[in-house]
């Protein structure tokens, strides 16, 4: 059986080696853009990308001897994976082999925030040494709500384990998840007892501008906000009109609505108003998508990938 693969993305090259060495072609062509691939996606049974183009209808029926599309990542968004599964394609993804650096990523976002490391950090380089102004807050005692309870939000409730601190955890389309971690609960009971509030759900149509000013004034409590999900998933300028009234009392944001699709770059040009907020806040922390990118992340996504697409062949 023909096995041929189409790269798009680079990737570790752990995927590559894994798959080669289990009869699979592996192509990739630097240069090409979107209309080339096009032309070429006829001729292979699987396709491997990132985020640099769309697998959407167009090129699905191009895709004419298809039989998956990997992502080596988490989010599906850059796929049609409704239509693809209606053609028989398989959609893999590799969430697996970035949650554990996704959940420490949200919880050095909040100790950060918690302690005023960045600002007393670059006091300090500047011979300020105020200690009241940075003094800081505890996580103990405090209610973590989580949304969306996959493999992120599950990761990120284990690494607060050992903070004393009460972690709820709400999914629309789970249950029973309640473990020594978490308690499960239903979103009413999140809006009234989070102190701390966590993203963790897939950017979808129904999570698109999840996080507006009506869902945020359904909280009981003013607090903190975690988004390593999507930026899309807030509303940016709902985000920055309740910072300003202090009924959301900080935010950690490594994702934005404002980012290209590759991810890449932030549009430079022309930059909203509510962004210019968020960068000069000092209750707000700020990364540029990095919450699932670390070393090990890298080769862990690509060998659960490779795992992933062996199987189908099995």
């Amino acid at each position: 059986m023909t096995k041929r693969i189409l790269f798009i993305d680079t990737t570790h090259p752990i995927l590559l080696e894994e798959l080669k060495a289990n009869g699979f072609q592996c192509d990739y062509f630097e240069n090409l853009k979107r209309d080339d691939y096009l032309d070429i996606i006829g001729d292979y049974q699987g396709v491997v990308i990132r985020s640099k183009i769309q697998i959407d209808k167009e090129f699905i029926d191009k895709a004419i001897n298809l039989k998956f599309v990997g992502r080596v990542g988490a989010g599906m968004e850059s796929i049609d994976v409704e239509y693809a599964q209606s053609k028989g394609i398989a959609c893999l993804n590799s969430p697996e082999g970035n949650r554990d650096a996704v959940g420490e990523h949200a919880l050095a976002m909040l100790l950060c925030l918690f302690n005023k490391l960045k600002q007393s950090d670059l006091q300090m380089r500047q011979g300020i040494r105020d200690r009241e102004g940075n003094r800081g807050l505890e996580i103990k005692g405090k209610t973590i709500g989580i949304i969306g309870y996959g493999n992120m939000g599950s990761a990120f409730a284990q690494r607060l384990r050992g903070f004393e601190c009460s972690v709820l955890a709400y999914d629309k389309y789970k249950s029973g998840f309640g473990n020594e971690y978490v308690k499960e609960v239903g979103i009413d009971e999140l809006f009234e007892k989070t102190d701390i509030l966590s993203f963790h759900v897939p950017l979808t149509e129904e999570t698109y501008y999840m996080c507006d000013n009506y869902f945020i004034n359904q909280f009981k409590k003013d607090f903190f906000l975690i988004n390593t999900a999507r930026g899309p998933v807030v509303k940016t300028n709902d985000l920055v009109e309740n910072l300003k009234i202090g009924k959301i009392k900080g935010a950690c944001l490594d994702v934005i609505e404002y980012e290209q699709f590759s991810f890449e770059e932030i549009q430079s040009e022309n930059m909203p108003e509510a962004y210019h907020y968020l960068i000069n806040s000092e209750n707000v922390l700020l990364s540029p998508h990095v919450a699932g990118w670390t070393a090990e992340s890298k080769i862990k996504l690509a060998k659960v990938l490779a795992e992933k697409i062996i199987s189908l062949y099995i």
